[in-house]
């Protein structure tokens, strides 16, 4: 079915959208991305190719043979380009050295070539049931530095597929995070006005903890305020699409999707996975943190479509869709958090507020919504290729044919 509002309010709908995502994502990480689209200062290219060698100068004509030997010549204003092809280290990546807000290091792909970073050589692939996994050994990506740009690439089959501690004012750009053995894209620590840009993360999944783990973004366990996600599909992960578990600061989340999580595609024994869409925070103290969430989408996870998880705080969540999801598809009954215009279908139940306020809700409007309710249900746009600029194609996917302002949209 197509969407039977007028073509002149779609685009104005559109437009509007997009002109409060800006400036709330504005206001939300004001410093932190005030270098994000300056003119930088780049003061030399490496680039890195599968059949270089170290010795070489890293001169396109004549690279480098493995990302480290890049990344341990970077300074402020490098940009370390690699030549499509796999790179498969015994051990991580590790990113120690920093940037500057003027001169960031830049680590990209060549080009449109396809560069995969594969972790199934480095330790800990998997760790053994149970284990912990040594601090510099986790991530097949490990970042300890500020000021860098990772922009392109894909990275696979690691103990963490990129893992960032006390790791501050990064941008992580199109990237792909897939089959993993923890999660996808973790931060963690003392970390801020990180930004991270359509990110796809699927498939991860975490054997030494009964699939307890692994989630396809996790920016958890520390603080630091200004960290934002834009544009990321979250899918088929052993624990949680996003996880904010006993993260203090606030996180915003725009026009992101999670679905199918928490559900053991890998026959994990005594299986453990969560299975929300959004998980906003939690804690064996459960912390308060303001986290927002901007027309984003949740559905067919195990658990909860969005869910504060515990967390006490103030959240916002405006514009959202949770649809099919195996409990309740807005789960805030443990803060004092503010819903507005989100949309409910078809969860087990769908909503569970608590102390929590709202208003121009699905269950604000009428008390049974159905699949009829809807637009389009039919998910390949979504979960397909993404637009030319990385964003989510455009789709009218549960867009509510009679209520076009209400819950997400990625028209």
């Amino acid at each position: 079915m197509t969407s039977a509002l007028p073509r002149s309010r779609r685009l104005a709908r559109k437009a509007a959208l997009a002109f409060a995502a800006l400036v709330a994502a504005a206001a939300a990480a004001a410093g932190a991305l005030g270098w994000t689209g300056a003119a930088f200062a780049q003061t030399t290219t490496i680039t890195v190719a599968a059949n270089g060698d170290d010795a070489n100068p890293g001169t396109l004509a004549s690279p480098l043979k493995t990302i480290q030997a890049a990344v341990d010549k970077a300074t402020p204003g490098t940009v370390i380009q690699i030549r499509g092809g796999t790179y498969a280290p015994s051990i991580n990546v590790r990113v120690n050295a920093n940037g500057t807000a003027s001169a960031p290091i830049t680590m990209r792909a060549y080009g449109t070539e396809k560069v995969v970073i594969d972790g199934e050589n480095m330790p800990y692939t998997p760790g053994a049931v149970g284990s912990s996994i040594p601090r510099a050994d986790r991530g097949a990506l490990h970042v300890e530095g500020d000021y860098w740009r990772f922009e392109g690439l894909e990275i696979v089959h690691g103990p963490y597929g990129i893992f960032a501690v006390d790791a501050n004012n990064n941008v992580y750009d199109r990237l792909i995070t897939r089959d993993n053995y923890e999660s996808g894209l973790h931060i963690q620590g003392a970390s801020a006005n990180n930004r991270i840009v359509n990110l796809d993360a699927y498939g991860n999944r975490d054997p030494r903890k009964n699939g307890e783990s692994a989630d396809g973004l996790a920016i958890k366990e520390g603080s630091g305020t200004g960290n934002t996600v834009i544009g990321a599909r979250l899918w088929n992960n052993s624990d949680d699409g996003f996880d904010a578990w006993e993260f203090l600061s606030p996180i915003r989340i725009e026009d992101a999707a999670a679905w199918g999580n928490g559900y053991n595609h890998w026959n994990l024994p005594d299986y453990a996975g969560d299975g929300n869409g959004f998980k906003m925070g939690g804690g064996d103290v459960d912390p308060p943190a303001n986290h927002v969430v901007v027309n984003s989408m949740a559905w067919k996870n195990s658990a909860h479509g969005f869910t504060d998880n515990g967390n006490p705080g103030s959240l916002q969540i405006s514009r959202s869709t949770a649809w099919k999801n195996g409990k309740t598809g807005f789960d805030f009954d443990s803060s004092t958090s503010k819903l507005t215009a989100n949309l409910a279908v078809n969860n087990a139940a769908p909503v569970a507020l608590g102390a929590s306020t709202g208003s121009g809700n699905s269950w604000d409007i009428k008390s049974s919504w159905v699949d009829a309710d809807l637009a389009n249900t039919g998910t390949s746009v979504v979960t397909g290729a993404r637009a030319a600029d990385g964003s989510i194609a455009s789709t009218n996917f549960l867009v509510p044919e009679n209520y076009p302002n209400l819950g997400a949209t990625f028209v």
